[in-house]
């Protein structure tokens, strides 16, 4: 069974509502995406693949579009690199719900809760759909950060996920939220870095 709510028309609809379930009623769209049938595969394709291309795709279109602004000054990235890092960006993301899901199932008997490697991708995936929506605002980087704070959401829906899909005593919740978070932060961190290593060498030739 796919993870994605059933009876839908197609494949889009049932992303859209999945992402406005646990966005807009995300205690009650947990347990439900608890107690479905799943698989590495099911939670991948269509949902993360999707969603997590938002973010990349727009903020490539925004910079070929309308630069990046810093000090007064408009940046415009090359096609090439601005291309090269969209698609490293995006297969760094789908990498990372991996590597997250994998902190969160290993981490879960620290704090009284059960191992699952298919519960804890759930929720690292489900709880990333609001950065992942809030990537949109890359078409206009000046209204980046708001994507970023919408993305804030996302520790919301992680602190409501992991009891009910790891199994996690309430009172250990906002341990084992932290915990996680800290891990993603050096992920998103680690990411950032290659990220910029590729693209500044562009920028100091252009500046050249």
């Amino acid at each position: 069974m796919a993870d994605l709510p059933p009876n839908n028309s197609s494949p889009v609809s049932g992303i859209i509502q999945r992402a406005k379930d646990i966005l807009l009623k995300p205690k009650e769209t947990w347990p439900a995406i608890a107690a479905e049938s799943a698989t590495t595969q099911s939670i991948y394709i269509p949902y993360v693949v999707a969603l997590a291309a938002i973010g990349p795709v727009a903020r490539f279109i925004g910079g070929q579009l309308f630069g990046f602004t810093a000090f007064g000054v408009t940046y415009h990235p090359p096609l090439g690199s601005a291309l090269g890092s969209a698609i490293l960006s995006y297969g760094l993301s789908l990498a990372i719900v991996f590597i997250l899901a994998l902190v969160i199932d290993g981490l879960a008997p620290n704090f009284g809760g059960q191992k699952d490697q298919i519960q804890a991708l759930k929720v690292a995936a489900y709880s990333a759909t609001a950065g992942w929506v809030g990537g949109i605002f890359g078409l206009l980087p000046a209204l980046g950060l708001i994507g970023a704070l919408l993305g804030l959401y996302g520790l919301y829906l992680l602190y409501l996920g992991l009891p009910v899909l790891m199994k996690v005593p309430q009172e250990k919740a906002v341990g084992y939220t932290v915990i996680v978070v800290v891990v993603a932060i050096v992920l998103f961190l680690i990411v950032g870095a290659v990220i910029a290593s590729l693209t500044a060498p562009s920028l100091l030739s252009i500046r050249g």
